[in-house]
């Protein structure tokens, strides 16, 4: 089996590439960057530019699924100019490989793509499944996830199966939420953000990799939620973080006006409220490795 893999060299990306070699999978991945090409057998780069919609064809050559992680960060200021790159990022790059295969004698049978649970409204009280109905984009980050998913749908125009994964709090050792978090903690400034209640489905990047291969392997098709079986709060994950870091969390709760000074409209990723539901893939047969939080940061921070 070959895989094309976008976002190969992210955080996510690189934990995926492993997992695959593991499996005997071989790998193409598309890059803007002419340095990270490599070239053999099971590991073989590809140019590629959604800005300019040029890509290299050959990277179609013998690949039997896309595993799709492109787009620019979300953990970065949100300004204007910022929030079209967010978008466009995810749009044209999935845009670009759908005109690509299209126009192009290929053997692709399924896509799995990134999303996140940031479709999802903010609610303490809600519990979403994958079958929860949008009717309209309530925050710019459910507006990324829907412009996303619908850029991703249209693989199904040409018989390529679709497999949406809309990804949690990614923890990991190396990146992501977890060493943002961990760095106040650190300083001995560990406090809750704003009223500390809100939900935070999260997952462990080890668990998160392992559903991608999943359902490709197990040719599933629809949306899937990846988060860990238990959410947490917001209390309970910072305070989590400092007792397994041995560091003081006594600190007044952050405000969230202080914190939107600081972050601007992106500090909305640390006070909205979503606890997701994880049974879905579950029940197709997914075994999580970390179902609790506090035996994932034990194995992330010790």
């Amino acid at each position: 089996m070959r895989v094309l893999i976008t976002g190969a060299t992210g955080l996510i990306g690189q934990e995926i590439v492993s997992l695959c070699h593991a499996e005997n999978i071989k790998v193409n991945f598309l890059t803007t960057s002419k340095s990270k090409l490599v070239k053999n057998e099971n590991y073989q780069g590809f140019l590629w530019n959604p800005d300019a919609k040029e890509i290299d064809l050959d990277c179609f050559k013998n690949v039997d699924a896309i595993i799709n992680l492109a787009g620019a960060t979300i953990s970065k200021r949100w300004t204007d100019s910022y929030k079209k790159i967010i978008l466009s990022s995810r749009k044209d790059s999935a845009e670009l490989l759908f005109e690509s295969l299209k126009n192009t004698p290929h053997n692709v049978q399924q896509i799995v793509s990134a999303s996140a649970i940031g479709l999802y409204p903010d609610s303490l009280t809600n519990y979403y499944t994958e079958d929860f109905k949008i009717t309209s984009a309530n925050s710019f980050l459910s507006e990324v996830v829907n412009v996303w998913e619908t850029a991703v749908d249209r693989f199904s125009e040409l018989n390529i199966k679709v497999t949406k994964i809309r990804i949690g709090l990614v923890l990991a050792e190396n990146g992501g939420a977890l060493a943002e978090m961990i760095k106040p903690i650190k300083l001995g400034l560990g406090s809750a953000f704003g009223s500390g209640k809100q939900w935070q489905s999260w997952i462990h990047i080890e668990d998160l990799s392992e559903i991608f291969l999943f359902t490709l392997l197990e040719k599933l098709e629809g949306v899937f939620n990846a988060v860990a079986p238990n959410p947490t709060t917001n209390y309970e994950l910072t305070k989590s973080i400092a007792t397994t870091l041995e560091r003081p969390f006594f600190l007044p709760k952050i405000p969230k006006f202080a914190m939107k000074l600081v972050l601007g409209e992106m500090h909305l990723l640390l006070f909205e409220s979503q606890r997701v539901s994880s049974k879905k893939i579950e029940d197709v047969g997914f075994d999580f490795k970390f179902h609790h939080l506090q035996p994932a940061l034990d194995n992330l921070l010790n």
